[in-house]
């Protein structure tokens, strides 16, 4: 029982080739890594920038103009990402 090694733990990796056993499974999958289209990375930062816009507008008065102007980016950058379909880079 003192020789058994809990799986997950380095002496377990390292018995069973944890090298060799992630070629495997990344060989099963059959694609490589993708970290998404450069459109749907202008949509994100479309967004994102429209989150900031609104966040910097609550505590500086509030200035409702400067929010809702924030709020319509983020509309205008989920229009678009919708429009280029950006959640079929997600598998």
């Amino acid at each position: 029982m003192a020789d058994q090694v809990a799986p997950g733990t380095m002496a377990h990796q390292g018995e069973t080739g944890s090298r060799e056993l992630d070629a495997q499974i990344n060989r099963s999958y059959g694609h490589e890594h993708f970290s998404g289209r450069p459109a749907s990375w202008v949509a994100v930062v479309i967004i994102v920038a429209g989150f900031i816009v609104g966040g910097i507008a609550l505590p500086v008065g509030p200035t409702w103009w400067l929010f809702w102007t924030g709020v319509v980016i983020v509309v205008i950058g989920g229009i678009y990402g919708a429009a280029i379909r950006m959640f079929d880079d997600w598998y």
